[in-house]
């Protein structure tokens, strides 16, 4: 089993999501997002966010603020592609 390395919100700009990424996604992954967002919205509540980028399995802790077609909006503005999401929990 691979362990995401959990890493602060504020370096995800830092990271690379240039290679082509198709994971094969649960068909409750927007269901999830949506609620997720509502979530945030509504009581300020953090997820835990598993995400690929380029250089292997990633989590952060954040409060998701928007659901997109291709993006989530984190708290601070900060953006992340639903193509690289592997999973959320509520934490």
């Amino acid at each position: 089993m691979i362990v995401a390395t959990l890493i602060e919100k504020e370096l995800i700009p830092r990271l690379k999501f240039k290679n082509e990424y198709k994971p094969l996604h649960s068909p409750e992954l927007k269901r999830k997002l949506v609620e997720a967002t509502r979530l945030g919205n509504s009581y300020k509540g953090k997820m835990r966010i598993e995400f690929e980028d380029d250089d292997g399995l990633k989590a952060v802790e954040t409060t998701i603020w928007a659901t997109g077609a291709k993006f989530i909006c984190l708290k601070g503005g900060l953006w992340l592609p639903i193509s690289r999401i592997i999973d959320l929990k509520s934490i």
